[in-house]
């Protein structure tokens, strides 16, 4: 019987979080901004990094 390897990624994704929370504190987003900005920023990051330059 193989092995199952499980890898957790609580590190990144807690670093990830932190870092939105802190930059929304920042900038004084209200709410709706900041919830604006977590789902639509990495939409524009990956568009802007996947279209051929």
């Amino acid at each position: 019987m193989e092995k199952i390897k499980i890898e957790q990624h609580t590190v990144s994704g807690g670093a990830w979080i932190a870092a939105w929370m802190f930059t929304i504190g920042y900038l004084h987003l209200s709410f709706w901004n900041g919830v604006l900005a977590v789902v639509i920023w990495p939409y524009f990051l990956g568009a802007y990094f996947a279209a051929p330059m």
